[in-house]
Order: structure tokens, then sequence, then C-alpha cells
């Protein structure tokens, strides 16, 4: 599945790019992208750290947080039971 980031194409990126290294300078440019994944990584953490803590404090209460798998399964059987009876009527068509 492909999905464009943000529907920037090629072209756009460039001018993205070309305005950065006229703003800030290419010795610049691998400082402020060290920060930005610096930054990106602490915050990746951060919300790793605070679902660890849900599920824990789930666990510790006896809430079920295999919900979600639930969720997928019954889903699953709905779609099961739905193809096999619109199986006949989309041959047809």
């Amino acid at each position: 599945m492909n999905i464009p980031f943000l529907f920037i194409s090629g072209p756009e990126i460039f001018i993205i790019l070309l305005i950065v290294v006229m703003l800030f300078g290419a010795d610049k440019i691998p400082e402020i992208a060290r920060g930005l994944g610096k930054g990106i990584r602490q915050v990746k953490d951060a919300t790793n750290e605070i679902k660890r803590e849900i599920n824990d404090s789930a666990k510790k209460q006896g809430i079920d947080t295999d919900i979600v798998s639930d969720i997928n399964k019954q889903v699953n059987e709905v779609k099961e039971n739905i193809d096999d009876f619109t199986g006949p009527i989309k041959r047809n068509m």
C-alpha cells in the first residue's frame, strides 16, 4: 500500500530542502537533523513508557488488555460470515 507522505511529491520536497539549505546553510543541516532525531526518539520512548505503565496498571487491576485482539477476531468472523453469504451473489454478477 503506497500512501504519500503528507501529499508531498518529489519536486516539493526538493524545494523545501533548497529553502532549508538557504536558510540554515549546509554546515548546520546535520546538527538540525541530529536534534530532530533525538527529539523524535524522546517522544517515542515517552509514548512507549506511557503504554507500558497503562498495561501494567491494567494488569494489576485485572482489566483485560487483549480487547483489540478480541475485537479483531470478532470482525474477522463477521467478514467470513458475510463472504459465505455473499459468495454466490458475487459470482452471479
